[in-house]
């Protein structure tokens, strides 16, 4: 058996993410699992085994998303701040470029990466995703109302490894390694919070951003899901494994497939789309307030505008593409952070006496000379014209991938956006 490697840790922000590294092949592979615990992983002679075979063809990162296993656990979590761990955990390791194996909850979280920076992302391999909380049986919604009162149990471990393990249903060592496997991950509060966000997420509108080579891996109980998905990320492959156990450690079946896909591939060029969260920014009343003021005043305000903005921008790393006016057009990696730098904006700019309004959209953008155009800007546009003062106004797909992070939102209806097909679902965000 390998030997365990050494757990280390990396920054991402003020939050510790516990790593490790193995294998020397010419490739980088993350894997993340549904969830877990990097060192009671090795405990399982199936994991350690399936954990080996990775480690033999390629340069292995293993880590634990934050509110589990040895990561720090903060408040809150959501697949922002879970991507934002990756890319720390690989700045750390000096990996440029990576392939993503991800599993179940694991699935999700890579697909956002690959969709935001294709850059960095070589490939990506999806084992049972699923997209939305509709794809995913009913256990798994269930188990944030029961995590505080059954996590770790034994009775509890026994049902899920009946569920997901039926051929290994009678064998005591793992359902005692399956049950301290829980305890190990995640607190009974921990656990809960897990899968209140995983109930809430929804990546649907992001896999059809996807560029990066990408296969989709399954069992036959699962398949259903898994083709849903594939079907919605551009010239993705499928496979179906034999068998109907769940985890991915079961058997050689998926360590083939992955050692398959990534054997002899050519380094792929870089997508010229990018996933991206665009703000746009504007004060409302500008003319009558200039007029108001005269023309000198009124650029000396406007120039105190524009420096809060560039503050707030810089406070949030959101990235100024355009002014024009009195307004702003900028872009983010994450649309939760896209949401507090907008917030932070109009409350600063309230200081200075004017009144903003702001809108937000997730989306693909293509790439000309590194600026971002196509229709997820217009959209974003859009959406800001729809917003009143004072207001942050998103599109459903903001709204979807910032599960976790304690937004809330009000439904404000369907609206037709002028210039762009169909209805589009908006949310204010709540002060």
């Amino acid at each position: 058996m390998t030997a365990i490697p050494d757990v280390r840790y990396a920054r991402s922000g003020d939050v510790a993410i516990a790593y490790q590294v193995l294998g020397e092949g010419p490739v980088d592979l993350v894997f993340s699992p549904f969830f877990g615990n990097i060192r009671w992983a090795w405990e399982q002679p199936l994991f350690a085994t399936f954990l080996e075979r990775l480690a033999s063809f390629s340069r292995l990162i293993l880590f634990d998303k934050r509110g589990t296993g040895l990561s720090d656990r903060p408040r809150t979590l959501t697949l922002e701040s879970q991507m934002d761990d990756v890319r720390a955990v690989l700045d750390e390791v000096d990996s440029e470029r990576t392939a993503l194996l991800g599993a179940i909850q694991g699935s999700q979280l890579c697909a956002l990466f690959a969709a935001t920076y294709p850059e960095r992302t070589q490939a990506l391999i999806l084992y049972h995703p699923h997209a939305a909380p509709s794809d995913l049986p009913p256990p798994a919604l269930r188990s944030a109302d029961q995590a505080r009162e059954r996590w770790g149990t034994r009775e509890f471990a026994d049902e899920t490894v009946r569920a997901i393990l039926p051929t290994m249903a009678d064998d005591e060592a793992l359902q005692s390694w399956f049950a301290d496997s829980q305890r190990f991950a995640a607190s009974p509060g921990s656990a809960a919070e897990f899968f209140r966000m995983l109930g809430d997420t929804d990546i649907t509108d992001v896999l059809p951003t996807i560029r990066v080579p990408t296969l989709v891996v399954h069992r036959a109980r699962w398949r259903d899901t898994a083709c849903r998905v594939a079907a919605l990320i551009p010239e993705a492959s499928v496979v179906q494994l034999a068998g109907n156990d769940n985890p991915a450690w079961v058997d050689e079946g998926l360590t083939a497939e992955v050692e398959r896909f990534l054997s002899g591939r050519e380094e792929q060029p870089v997508p010229d789309s990018v996933l991206t969260t665009i703000l746009f920014t504007d004060i409302v009343g500008s003319t009558e307030r200039a007029a108001a003021l005269g023309d000198r005043a009124w650029r000396d305000l406007l120039s105190r505008h524009h420096e809060s903005v560039r503050r707030e921008l810089a406070r949030f790393r959101g990235h100024e593409l355009d002014t024009a006016g009195d307004g702003f057009f900028a872009t983010f990696d994450g649309p939760a952070r896209a949401i507090r730098c907008a917030q932070a904006i109009i409350a600063k700019v309230g200081e200075l006496g004017l009144d903003l309004r702001a809108g937000l959209h997730t989306g693909e953008c293509e790439l000309h000379d590194g600026k971002p155009a196509g229709i997820a800007v217009s959209v974003g546009s859009r959406v800001a014209a729809e917003a009143g003062a004072g207001e942050v106004l998103v599109s459903s797909t903001v709204k979807d991938l910032v599960a976790g992070s304690e937004i809330e939102f009000e439904h404000l209806g369907a609206r037709a956006l002028k210039g762009v097909p169909g209805e589009w679902p908006l949310y204010i965000v709540r002060a």
